[in-house]
């Protein structure tokens, strides 16, 4: 049978914390696994099902959701196709069932390719790839959109990864979110306003335990005081390094493993879930569970609308963004 997510590229390499493996999908330039050492760092599925609950997808050139799918371009109305159905929005862009196109391939990294072309609700043309890369300390991902149009375009862009420390209950492990806001939603998720998570349940910045959790929000992250990169910026290896701590979010185990989900300063939203019915990998089989998935995004949901961390690109221009995913603790 041929993959649900069409072509299945394997990417390996030597790290000093052991053999690393990831597993990116043709489809949605998805991120189907990762491990080091033997050890799962995201929750992977079978290759001959669709990505359970968006998982590793790419999200552009929006993330989260478009309120009824309508927003509003220079006065006239755009309606895009409305595949949250109960809830009635637009989810996760225009590229979340479409194949890419190799570009580059090596034995520790990819790069993929797909166009955002012209429609009535999104009435631009981008090009866009993905390029996934391991390293000695993890796996980064580096997104590029460039505007082909004569327009204009606005453009949001995300991830959808599940993180987990294999051979742990994600139960048992901590999560810490670097983000001091949280977005208040309506019934139908859809942003109505935001406040500061201090003294509430939402605050996620010392850590809290998953099985206290109950999650599918958005917050606004906390970027280092360190990084001062500016948007669109060519970096060199030293500022690619520092960069890649704009801004951290975390998972860690009782014995102090952990995963960690890094952002640039592009990545100033992240939305974390916390579904109890994810079809978790077991040596019996996929099996309902707990999973996290922490979602790097450049703009939270319902952006077309609001303006909130939407990027306008011009004809010809370029925009790069960077994120990834690190372990500590792990034995080499």
């Amino acid at each position: 049978m041929r993959a649900a997510t069409g072509t299945q590229y394997e990417l390996r390499a030597a790290s000093p914390s052991g053999p690393a493996r990831a597993i990116i999908t043709e489809v949605a330039a998805g991120l189907r696994a990762y491990s080091v050492d033997g050890i799962d760092l995201v929750e992977s599925f079978p290759a001959e099902v669709i990505p359970p609950k968006s998982a590793g997808i790419v999200l552009v050139p929006w993330p989260n959701r478009i309120r009824d799918g309508v927003w509003l371009h220079r006065g006239v109305e755009r309606r895009l196709p409305l595949n949250e159905p109960i809830e009635q929005n637009a989810i996760h862009g225009l590229l979340y069932a479409s194949p890419y196109r190799l570009l580059d391939r090596s034995p520790d990294a990819v790069t993929l390719a797909a166009t955002v072309f012209p429609r009535l609700g999104y009435p631009f043309q981008l090009d866009t790839t993905v390029t996934y890369a391991l390293t000695d300390d993890g796996l980064d991902v580096t997104h590029t959109v460039r505007n082909v149009g004569t327009d204009a375009a606005p453009v949001a862009i995300g991830a959808h990864p599940y993180l987990k420390i294999g051979g742990v209950p994600t139960d048992d492990l901590t999560l810490t979110v670097a983000a001091g806001t949280r977005i208040l939603v309506d019934e139908r998720l859809n942003p109505v306003g935001e406040t500061a998570v201090d003294g509430t349940g939402y605050d996620l910045r010392a850590g809290r335990l998953v099985r206290e959790l109950d999650l599918d929000d958005g917050f606004t992250a906390t970027m280092r005081e360190t990084t001062a990169i500016g948007h669109g910026d060519e970096l060199d290896d030293d500022s690619r390094d520092e960069v890649k701590g704009a801004v951290e979010h975390s998972l860690t185990a009782p014995d102090g493993r952990s995963v960690i989900l890094w952002g640039d300063e592009n990545m100033r939203y992240v939305q974390v879930f916390t579904p109890r019915a994810f079809p978790v990998d077991t040596p019996d089989g996929p099996t309902p569970g707990r999973a996290v998935a922490v979602e790097p995004m450049t703009a939270p949901a319902n952006a077309f609308n609001t303006g909130a961390g939407l990027r306008w690109l011009e004809p010809g221009e370029t925009w790069t963004v960077r994120w990834g995913i690190r372990h500590t603790g792990l034995a080499g």
